[in-house]
């Protein structure tokens, strides 16, 4: 009977595990001045597909702007909130920066992933 319980139990974890759904949203965002840089929210879904959103570069020819990085911080947070809606739980964060090290070109990119669960 013992077995027979313990069985029933994984089933029910392995049904439960198999039914959930994921998605990834990735925030890239560029460093390079003057907007040579590509800033985009890409957005793949459980089923695989793409939307791909543009995003402002952090930088101007004259050094950073604050009115990209608040309009970035504004679609970011559209998307998360309409995520949220459709019933999407945000599970983690995880970021990443890519630069030239030892190299004063002011190349580089800020990478943020964000993933949920349905």
């Amino acid at each position: 009977m013992k077995k027979l319980v313990l069985v029933g139990f994984f089933c029910l974890i392995g049904a439960w595990a198999s039914a959930q759904e994921f998605l990834q949203v990735t925030a890239v965002e560029s460093i390079i001045p003057g907007g040579l840089g590509r800033s985009r929210l890409i957005t793949i879904g459980a089923d695989g597909k793409m939307e791909e959103v543009k995003l402002e570069n952090f930088f101007s020819m004259v050094g950073i702007n604050f009115g990209n990085i608040r309009s970035n911080d504004q679609m970011i947070c559209q998307k998360i909130t309409e995520l949220a809606k459709q019933g999407w739980t945000l599970i983690f964060v995880t970021t990443g920066v890519e630069s030239d090290a030892g190299k004063d070109d002011g190349n580089g990119i800020y990478i943020t992933r964000y993933m949920f669960k349905k």
